[in-house]
């Protein structure tokens, strides 16, 4: 099978290719970026109005993803349930911890399935 080529330096993929979690410090505050993971932490502090923090974790480390509750209305079954999670939004950085406001979120967990499959 073959690898899809690494983009040039400076440069990251766009979506909807989802970009390495290694490498959210590369795009601009603001940019609108793709990233994929397994769901590692569901947060949704009583005091938060409404608004759930996910940890995602790929092989490169975790993404910080911020789902405000007008988005999680949208997108609530892939957020309570999913257990593998792609989610397109704006890069945000703050204190040097950068964040994606989710904008879309897509449960893609029947990918888990094919880890097992044979060939």
């Amino acid at each position: 099978m073959d690898r899809p080529v690494s983009p040039a330096p400076g440069r990251w993929p766009r979506p909807p290719a989802a970009l390495p979690h290694a490498r959210l410090d590369e795009p601009p505050d603001g940019a609108r970026v793709t990233v994929a993971g397994l769901v590692l932490v569901r947060q949704r502090p009583g005091t938060a109005k409404g608004v759930v923090f996910v940890t995602l974790e790929d092989e490169t480390g975790v993404a910080n993803v911020i789902v405000w509750a007008k988005t999680f209305q949208r997108f609530r079954r892939a957020v309570i349930a999913g257990r593998l999670l792609r989610v397109t939004g704006r890069l945000q950085r703050e204190a040097g911890v950068a964040h994606v406001i989710a904008e879309t979120v897509e449960d893609i967990s029947p990918l888990l399935d094919r880890l097992t499959a044979p060939g």
